[in-house]
């Protein structure tokens, strides 16, 4: 099941990093058709954001075809969006570089703008 974190200082809004953080999941992987997402009771419980919040990212996504509210049983995964898989050889070389990035002394900030500009070289002209 997916754990949500709200960054209350990033500057997007919380049900945007709701529905970002579950794209990611759908793309590694982590949720495939048929999981149940968790409750916005549970994601209430675990993040102190307003019920409605996680009901507008839910209805985004659901509007977007990647989950369905069945009535009285919750919210579920219609469609994924893997194509890596979480267990990818091309993760575990990621998280490496992570790693010396870290240990060369760049913060969180640094080493995204460097992943940025390094997608923005290979993936010039693509939408995003």
């Amino acid at each position: 099941m997916v754990e949500y974190r709200i960054d209350r200082h990033s500057g997007v809004a919380t049900y945007v990093q709701i529905v970002q953080q579950t794209k990611q999941a759908l793309r590694l992987g982590m949720l495939e058709p048929g999981d149940k997402l968790p409750t916005a009771r549970e994601v209430v419980e675990a993040t102190a954001i307003n019920p409605n919040t996680v009901l507008k990212a839910y209805r985004e996504l659901e509007r977007e075809g990647l989950v369905e509210a069945r009535r009285g049983l919750g919210t579920f995964v219609r469609r994924g969006l893997s194509t890596t898989p979480a267990d990818s050889p091309l993760r575990s070389e990621l998280d490496a570089w992570a790693e010396r990035a870290l240990a060369s002394g760049l913060d969180r900030d640094d080493i995204a703008a460097l992943f940025t500009a390094v997608l923005e070289k290979h993936f010039q002209g693509e939408p995003s």
